[in-house]
């Protein structure tokens, strides 16, 4: 059987971009048992109440829901369990000095298999303000209503 090549999506956090204000984004790689890649090649996973902590020198990925796998015995992991997530020491060492600041935290934003392997992308975050969220939303807004007009304006409709 060939490998696989590759990037293809499992899951993605869209509520951590508009929660969070993304500071820096590193990509990852897990340890996971095998009835939980099997669960993730079913395209099954959620990042919604996920996080990362940085416990004595190891950063593991919290509250992140892989469902158990269907066809899975006894063997089956439990879905919301502590995984180790793999990092070079340079970054990690990094990232003990930024989460320690006030303020500031890693978020999952999305799962994908990458070559065959699971990866995830981790974002060091600080939480929005609710003003933050209503200014955000009247950029994207307005955005929008440019893009609106300029398209009628090429179209000639003005």
């Amino acid at each position: 059987m060939p490998r696989e090549q590759g990037r293809k999506l499992i899951a993605q956090n869209k509520k951590a971009r508009h929660d969070y204000s993304i500071l820096d984004t590193y990509e990852v790689g897990l340890v996971l048992t095998g009835t939980e890649v099997k669960s993730l090649r079913a395209g099954r996973a959620s990042l919604t109440d996920g996080f990362a902590t940085v416990d004595d020198g190891e950063v593991w990925l919290q509250h992140v829901h892989i469902p158990e796998y269907t066809q899975g015995t006894w063997t089956n992991h439990a879905p919301r369990r502590k995984r180790k997530v793999l990092m070079h020491r340079a970054e990690i060492d990094k990232l003990i000095g930024k989460t320690r600041e006030g303020g500031l935290t890693l978020v999952p934003l999305d799962l994908y298999f990458s070559d065959g392997k699971v990866k995830a992308t981790l974002a060091l975050a600080r939480g929005k303000k609710s003003y933050d969220k209503r200014q955000d939303m009247a950029e994207r807004d307005s955005r929008r209503e440019i893009q609106r007009a300029f398209g009628r304006y090429v179209k000639g409709r003005r």
